[in-house]
């Protein structure tokens, strides 16, 4: 009884002092320099203007989860690759790192590596399915990411979880044909 005791003493204390980074909310699959990568390029794909962009709205932290939690491995290395030649790219057409390129000039690399994407007919001609491509899969959770944030559902679109009112207790008038 006394440990029981204890532990519901000590209770309020660690829910009040723990964080995300604490227990390893998001285990890291890449290093920090693609993260932060990772996060200019979804600002580049949906930038700020009057309304938050996707970096703001933290969409390149629910694309990395969305990697941990529901791609394999292989996806998860491809999608690495990726990050580190969309750099590549940029030093290739800019002489700069992505994140250190101007806005026109990362859109330009995005756009690059759009044209590099495989043609729908040739990936429905393969017997098995593809592991998603890196800038198709980039580009569809940031845009799945952005349109599911809760700024974006209750700010933009007017969503409301539970529409209207019930009344349960309102007169039933019955209307007969005539």
């Amino acid at each position: 009884m006394m440990l029981v005791s204890g532990g519901l003493i000590a209770l309020p204390s660690w829910a009040n002092n723990w964080s995300f980074e604490k227990i390893g909310f998001i285990p890291k699959i890449f290093p920090a320099a693609y993260e932060k990568l990772l996060a200019e390029i979804v600002a580049t794909i949906i930038p700020a203007t009057d309304t938050p962009g996707a970096k703001e709205l933290g969409v390149d932290v629910l694309i990395r989860k969305i990697l941990v939690d529901c791609y394999e491995k292989e996806v998860q290395d491809n999608f690495a690759k990726g990050l580190h030649e969309v750099d590549a790219v940029s030093k290739k057409m800019n002489g700069k790192p992505f994140v250190q390129a101007g806005g026109q000039q990362r859109l330009e690399v995005l756009k690059q590596m759009e044209k590099q994407e495989p043609a729908p007919e040739q990936t429905a001609r393969s017997q098995t399915p593809p592991a998603p491509s890196f800038f198709r899969l980039v580009k569809e959770l940031t845009i799945l990411g952005y349109t599911n944030s809760e700024y974006v559902m209750t700010k933009l679109t007017g969503y409301v979880a539970v529409p209207g009112h019930y009344y349960g207790n309102t007169p039933y008038t019955s209307q007969k044909s005539s």
